[in-house]
């Protein structure tokens, strides 16, 4: 559909082309997603594998509802809350993990936009809803198992203040500091690498299209 097509041209710029979401991007990629989710629950629409891949990458974005609402209604209503750099960090974690996931599933289905293209009988046994189904939820444990890290890590810097020199926390503390940096460092290097991926990828989709 070209509905669903525009709304993954929309998240490719978001997070695939822009360096960094703005307010506006944020706010229509929201929509997008909305109306994503609304288009994907009509019968009309196909249960193939790029549906489900499509389906995950706008229930992603209610992570980015979460952190929004609730700097809101902080913003709004004064809330206060009891640990505030604790829950600064969550809301940025979970931004976090919502381009995370989105720029990995973007790269799933720019994948499978190749396969179609250049081996669509080859790749039949590959490009199924189970498949799609198992990615995305692999993809979402490898996610969230990176954000509770830097969750755990930005927890324990709080707390490493207050504790002994010698206790086993700052032990941990500086484990979880050594495997949060060394996972930023490759989470940075793996997204330049999938922006590179990805415009090789639709520029050979793009160029055998044209030349059919």
């Amino acid at each position: 559909m070209k509905d669903l097509r525009r709304y993954l041209v929309l998240k490719y710029v978001q997070y695939l082309v822009l360096s960094s979401s703005n307010a506006i991007s944020t706010f229509l990629g929201l929509l997008g997603s909305l109306y994503t989710i609304i288009i994907l629950q009509s019968a009309k629409v196909s249960s193939k594998s790029t549906a489900v891949l499509i389906s995950s990458l706008a229930k992603a974005d209610i992570l980015v509802s979460v952190s929004v609402v609730s700097e809101m209604v902080v913003w709004t209503f004064d809330v206060s809350i009891s640990s505030t750099a604790f829950t600064s960090a969550l809301l940025q974690n979970l931004l976090t993990a919502n381009a995370h996931i989105s720029c990995l599933l973007l790269s799933c289905v720019a994948f499978e936009a190749y396969l179609i293209t250049f081996f669509p009988t080859e790749s039949r046994r590959l490009r199924t809803v189970k498949n799609a189904t198992l990615t995305s939820r692999v993809i979402w444990i490898l996610v969230t198992a990176e954000c509770t890290l830097f969750q755990t890590d930005d927890l324990l810097k709080a707390s490493s203040t207050s504790a002994p020199t010698r206790s086993p926390c700052v032990l941990l503390f500086h484990f979880s500091s050594t495997a949060a940096a060394l996972l930023k460092s490759l989470s940075y290097f793996l997204g330049i690498l999938l922006r590179i991926v990805n415009v090789y990828i639709y520029y050979k989709i793009f160029f055998s299209m044209s030349n059919r």
